[in-house]
C-alpha cells in the first residue's frame, strides 16, 4: 500500500468518526438550498476538525448527487451568501484610513477576502475532496458562461487552485506501453490535439524506441493526470503531423536521435482549465530527456494554431489592415472544400497564409494584453521561442477547421528558457525566429514594433 492510500484510509476513518459525533450516520441527506447554505455556515463555524471533515464530506456527497438546476442554485448561493462581510470590510476600510499600519492592514485583507474561499478551504478537508471540488468547477465554467456574474466565484476558485496544484506539489511520471490499463486508458480519453482511433494507435505513440510519453500527477488525484506530454525523437525539426504519426514511418534508434519534439500536450481535468501549473513544465520534460538521452541537441514542439481560423474568419468580414487585397482574394479559396488537393490552389493560400499567421501570432493581443493564441501564451510563458510557422502542416479535418492546417514550433533552448520567459511575463516580448518576423506586412493595423537585440544575439520582438 502506498502513502498516498495510507493517508486516505486515515482521513477516511476520522470523517467516519466525525459522523458518529455529528449524529450523521448514513441517514439520507437533506435536500433544498437553504438545508445546504445551513450545513456551509455550519461547517465555517466548526473548530473540531473530525466532525469539520465530515460536516465537508457531507456537503460534497450532496453536491455530487445534485442535478444542474440545484448546482447552479449553489453557486448563486456562493455568490450571493459567502461573500465578504460587509460591516466588518467597512470597518476595516475606515480603522485603515484612520490608521495605515499593518495591523490595519492585515484586518483589511482578512475582511476583504470572500468567506466562500474559506469555505472552499474546509470542503477541500474532506477525503477525496479536492477531487470533487475540480469537478465542481467544472460545473462552474459551464455556468458562468450562462451568467458572467459568477466570474466572481471563478476567482476564487482559481485563486486557491493556483496554491493547491502549484508545479512543487506536481510529479512527473514517464509513462509507457507497460504502464497500468486504466492509465494508457485515460491517454486515449484525454488526447485533445491527435486524436487517437483505438490501442493499436496508442500502442504506436508509447512503443516504438524513439517515442516517450510524461503526465504530471498531483498527490491527492490518485491515477488522474493533470497533463500528458507525448514526444517523438528525431534527427531533424519535423514541419509536418504526418512525419511523427504516419503508420508508415521508419522508427530511428533512440541515440541516434538529436532532435526531441513535443507533439502533443494535453490538459485532462477540465475543471483545471486556465490554471496555471507554473512555468518551465516543459523545461522540466527536457531535463528529464537529457538525463536519459544526452546527445539531445534541440527540443522543440509541433504545436496548433486552434484560434487561428477564428480570427481569420473575423478579418476576411471586418479588416483591419492585417491583409492586403491580394491576401483576401487568395483567402476566398479557403470556401473551396477539395483547396489542399489543388497544387495551384495551395500554393496561392500559402503565400497568403503564412504571413496572415504570423501577424495572428505576433501582433494580435487579448484584452489582457498577451497574445490571442492560447497555445502560443503557453508555450511563450514557459520560455519558448516561436520558431517556424508550417503550411499544412495537419490535414486533418479538425486542424482544416481549427487553423487551416497551419502548425507552429516553438523552440526550447535551455539556456534561453528563463530570459524568454522574463521577457515575455515582465513586458509582454514575443521572442520569435528571424524567418517568422520576416513573414509580417507592413500593415497599417500594427502597434509600432521595436527589435532588440539580447545579450545572447537572440532577436526579440516587442509589441507596445
Amino acid at each position: 500500500m502506498n502513502t498516498s492510500s495510507i493517508f486516505g484510509d486515515m482521513l477516511q476513518t476520522i470523517a467516519e468518526r466525525g459522523r458518529r459525533l455529528l449524529s450523521l450516520g448514513r441517514q439520507p441527506l437533506p435536500a433544498g438550498v437553504g438545508d445546504l447554505e445551513r450545513a456551509c455556515e455550519n461547517l465555517i463555524s466548526r473548530r473540531g476538525e473530525a466532525s469539520g471533515m465530515a460536516l465537508a464530506g457531507d456537503i460534497l456527497e450532496r453536491w455530487r448527487r445534485s442535478d444542474d438546476d440545484d448546482r447552479r442554485a449553489f453557486m448563486a448561493m456562493l455568490l450571493e451568501k459567502f461573500g465578504p462581510d460587509p460591516e466588518r470590510l467597512e470597518r476595516a476600510i475606515e480603522a485603515y484610513r484612520e490608521e495605515r499600519s499593518p495591523r490595519t492592514l492585515r484586518e483589511l485583507h482578512v475582511a476583504a477576502e470572500p468567506r466562500r474561499q474559506e469555505l472552499i478551504r474546509r470542503l477541500n478537508l474532506a477525503p477525496n475532496g479536492i477531487a470533487t471540488l475540480v469537478q465542481m468547477r467544472e460545473a462552474l465554467l459551464d455556468q458562468k458562461a450562462v451568467d458572467p456574474d459568477l466570474e466572481a466565484v471563478d476567482a476564487d476558485f482559481s485563486h486557491l487552485f493556483g496554491s493547491w496544484f502549484n508545479r512543487g506539489f506536481l510529479v512527473l511520471t514517464p509513462i509507457d506501453w507497460s504502464a497500468p490499463a486504466n492509465v494508457l486508458e485515460k491517454i486515449i480519453r484525454y488526447e485533445a490535439v491527435h486524436e487517437i482511433g483505438d490501442w493499436n494507435e496508442l500502442r504506436r505513440r508509447l512503443d516504438p524506441e524513439d517515442r516517450r510519453c510524461f503526465a504530471f500527477f498531483h498527490p491527492q488525484l490518485v491515477d488522474e493526470p493533470l497533463i500528458f506530454v507525448e514526444v517523438a525523437l528525431t534527427k531533424s525539426i519535423s514541419g509536418s503531423i504526418s512525419e511523427l504519426l504516419g503508420e508508415g514511418r521508419a522508427p530511428i534508434r533512440a541515440e541516434d536521435a538529436t532532435t526531441a519534439v513535443f507533439y502533443s500536450i494535453s490538459n485532462c481535468q477540465e475543471g483545471l482549465r486556465g490554471i496555471s501549473f507554473g512555468n518551465f513544465l516543459i523545461k522540466q520534460v527536457v531535463e528529464e530527456l537529457r538525463r536519459d538521452l544526452p546527445k539531445l541537441e534541440t527540443f522543440v514542439t509541433l504545436s496548433p494554431l486552434p484560434g487561428f481560423s477564428r480570427w481569420l474568419a473575423s478579418e476576411m468580414e471586418t479588416p483591419s489592415g492585417a491583409l492586403t487585397d491580394a491576401d483576401h482574394n487568395s483567402l476566398t479559396l479557403l470556401e473551396h472544400p477539395e483547396w489542399p488537393g489543388d497544387p495551384k490552389t495551395r500554393a496561392a493560400i500559402e503565400a497568403a497564409i503564412l504571413p496572415a499567421a504570423a501577424h495572428y501570432l505576433l501582433r494580435t493581443r487579448n484584452q489582457r494584453g498577451l497574445p490571442t493564441d492560447p497555445v502560443a501564451r503557453f508555450h511563450l510563458g514557459n520560455g519558448a521561442r516561436l520558431e517556424r510557422v508550417n503550411f499544412l502542416a495537419d490535414p486533418s479535418r479538425r486542424a482544416l477547421r481549427q487553423s487551416q492546417g497551419v502548425m507552429v514550433n516553438y523552440l526550447y533552448k535551455l539556456d534561453d528558457i528563463e530570459a524568454n520567459h522574463e521577457a515575455f511575463i515582465e513586458r509582454g516580448e514575443v521572442v520569435a525566429a528571424t524567418a517568422v518576423k520576416r513573414l509580417l506586412r507592413n500593415d497599417r493595423s500594427a502597434p509600432r514594433v521595436a527589435l532588440q537585440i539580447a545579450g545572447n544575439s537572440q532577436e526579440r520582438e516587442t509589441t507596445s
